[in-house]
């Protein structure tokens, strides 16, 4: 490829990258993901449980589902030069560990990242004080592995 190329796949994989995540941040703020109150309610199945979310989930996994359906069909992405698609099968602790400990602290906080931050941006001060924990939390699990794992 030549460097023209590459820019242009550059420039087409921001420009994507820009719209999916304006468009990802604007279904949060219209679904009410953003509010941890609503978050913590729907994850509150034996109390007050609001199932509006459920919607929202079921959404969400019908899109990528059909996403990724189309994105097997066309075996080359359309903003870079290939797909990066995983290729471990297997579980193992830390993965397990790990999943369980983020779906803890989503459902205590009522945030996952995407809806955090999207909420930097409405000034909500709960997410102005949830991101950098999570940030630090980040850096923490990081630095844990090259630690004990020295990679």
């Amino acid at each position: 490829m030549t460097s023209h190329t590459l820019r242009a796949l550059d420039l087409r994989a921001l420009a994507f990258a820009a719209g999916t995540g304006l468009l990802f941040g604007a279904g949060l703020i219209v679904s009410g993901m953003t509010d941890p109150g609503n978050v913590q309610g729907f994850l509150d199945i034996a109390g007050d449980w609001r199932p509006e979310l459920m919607g929202v989930l079921g959404t969400g996994v019908l899109v990528a589902s059909l996403l990724f359906l189309l994105a097997r069909k066309l075996g080359v992405p359309l903003a870079a030069p290939h797909f990066n698609w995983p290729t471990r099968r297997d579980l193992d602790l830390p993965l397990v560990g790990g999943s369980a400990l983020f779906g803890a602290g989503w459902a205590l906080a009522g945030y996952c990242p995407g809806p955090a931050l999207t909420s930097l941006g409405a000034l909500n001060s709960e997410a102005w004080l949830f991101v950098p924990a999570m940030a630090a939390g980040m850096w923490l699990a990081q630095w844990f592995r090259k630690a004990t794992h020295g990679s």
